[in-house]
């Protein structure tokens, strides 16, 4: 009987890692020009903040950075100082037509957590907490940031294929796993 469980749980766990698997392929195989599937209030204007990624975060390194317990987001966050003019100008360049500073967080598109640039404005945007879909806002990209952090630590996705996902539509990802 105990070989029978042992076959058991081996299939099953085969099968759920074929599953896990061909759920990331099909995730990290999203063509980049796809038309994003939520509303554009919850992303950055493309040409303002298509997104950069950090030069001493390379997928060779993962281990020493991102993906070492030892580091922290700490050791490269800009200053607040820096995000909150950042934030001002950006909001005024957006045409935003709610400019109090607390309604948003001067957010990376490509996190800090999967080697994001932190201080390239091309990276950076006034964010909205409050959205016109309820799980639009910025908290709901942070679940999006610690998962891909989670894919590329464990080997799923590369670090180049979490940032392209995430900049070109978070979203995406956060309906097509995140949220379930």
């Amino acid at each position: 009987m105990p070989i029978v469980i042992l076959i058991v749980a081996l299939i099953a766990y085969a099968a759920i890692r074929e599953w896990r698997r061909q759920n990331v392929a099909s995730r990290s195989q999203a063509p980049a020009a796809t038309a994003r599937i939520g509303p554009a209030d919850i992303y950055p204007d493309p040409d303002r903040t298509p997104g950069a990624a950090n030069p001493d975060i390379r997928q060779d390194n993962i281990q020493d950075t991102i993906c070492n317990p030892r580091w922290s987001t700490k050791r490269v966050r800009p200053p607040e100082s820096y995000t909150h003019d950042l934030k001002v100008q950006q909001i005024r360049e957006y045409g935003l037509s709610d400019t109090n500073l607390q309604d948003y967080e001067e957010d990376h598109l490509i996190p800090l957590e999967i080697g994001g640039h932190p201080s390239d404005p091309k990276n950076l945007w006034p964010e909205a907490y409050q959205t016109s879909i309820a799980d639009g806002g910025a908290r709901f990209k942070d679940k999006v940031e610690n998962d891909l952090h989670d894919e590329v630590c464990s080997g799923r996705l590369t670090l180049a294929e979490a940032q392209g996902e995430i900049a070109s539509d978070w979203y995406r990802v956060y309906a097509g796993s995140v949220a379930q």
